[in-house]
């Protein structure tokens, strides 16, 4: 059996020589689209005839797409890195579309990234860089990290990773999570409300899931209730943040600053007032762009089209109980 598969994850081509090796060796016939994702919907679903399996980035994997006639043969959506929220779930479900995904193998990663950013806007590092590249020579005053308060806006296994970090700065640690974290509270971290966690910290860094019911959570009243000391860093979910009502605190010098590596649209585009804003720090995107975890997470997105085109269970699933669906496209092994 062999299977076409898309792949519209650059990082395949990037960090995944290996990962490549084995799907070919498999027999799987590997597609690039024109261009790499995200890909939005109407880009996407011309793209899907004819394929098994889709190699994914953030793509836009709505109802529409899912239930067309182009997506008719897709069986897996192979997810580079742990989030799904541009999958709709139900529907691959209902379609018979197994959706895997790699959790766990960014943890580490995402919570360097995060603290690098967080020293980095806290020390001005950016601007001594921008200014030395300029010819010049002009210090820029920051803050303290030793010692302060660090919020953790959702404390599951990045917000943990962040955690282990800070300690070794000294630092208090506060989380705020719709389903407090036992072991978080072993390692010292403390459970607090929304409003307490922004009143309180000199830093928050967010490490929660896009959901339906948190999107846009960091709105104007919630950013105002943060110290005119206090910077932001959001490695998870743009969409988390009103970035207008950020851009907006931050023109009016209400928060220290911020350091931003998810946005609400991908590529962030060039007129956004995010890039003039004062005090911001921005990143493309770049949280799991380590070279090691990158080879690590390609391979087993790569393992899972292989075990379910062999008739195989892939070893992370979204959405198990698409296995005792009736639409189930892929054929298993008994």
């Amino acid at each position: 059996m062999s299977w076409k598969v898309l792949i519209t994850a650059r990082t395949l081509n990037e960090v995944g020589t290996s990962a490549v090796q084995m799907l070919k060796d498999a027999g799987c016939e590997l597609v690039n689209p024109p261009r790499f994702g995200p890909l939005p919907a109407e880009e996407l679903q011309p793209l899907l005839k004819g394929m098994d399996a889709v190699f994914a980035s953030m793509d836009k994997f709505t109802p529409q797409v899912l239930s067309s006639p182009e997506a008719s043969q897709l069986k897996l959506i192979s997810r580079w890195g742990v989030g799904y929220d541009a999958i709709d779930i139900p529907t691959a479900t209902s379609q018979g579309v197994v959706v895997a995904y790699t959790p766990g193998m960014l943890n580490e990663t995402v919570a360097d990234c995060a603290f690098a950013l967080l020293l980095s806007i806290a020390r001005r590092i950016h601007i001594g860089h921008q200014t030395m590249s300029a010819g010049l020579w002009q210090a820029a005053w920051g803050h303290d990290v030793h010692g302060k308060t660090l919020g953790l806006l959702g404390c599951g296994r990045i917000g943990m990773a962040m955690a282990r970090r800070a300690s070794g700065f000294n630092m208090r640690l506060l989380a705020y999570d719709v389903v407090p974290n036992p072991e978080a509270e072993k390692m010292g971290i403390t459970f607090v409300s929304l409003d307490e966690l922004l009143a309180q910290s000199d830093f928050v860094s967010i490490h929660a899931a896009l959901t339906p019911q948190n999107r846009g959570l960091l709105g104007e009243t919630q950013l105002r209730k943060m110290k005119p000391t206090s910077y932001l860093i959001n490695t998870a979910r743009g969409a988390l943040v009103d970035e207008t009502a950020l851009a907006k605190v931050l023109q009016e010098n209400r928060i220290a600053g911020a350091a931003l590596d998810a946005f609400v649209v991908e590529p962030l585009p060039a007129d956004h007032p995010l890039r003039k804003a004062p005090n911001v720090l921005l990143t493309p995107h770049l949280a799991s762009f380590a070279r090691e975890t990158g080879e690590r997470v390609s391979m087993a997105a790569a393992e899972a089209i292989v075990e379910l085109m062999n008739g195989r269970k892939p070893r992370w699933v979204v959405n198990p109980d698409v296995y005792d669906s009736s639409a189930l496209r892929a054929k298993l092994k008994v």
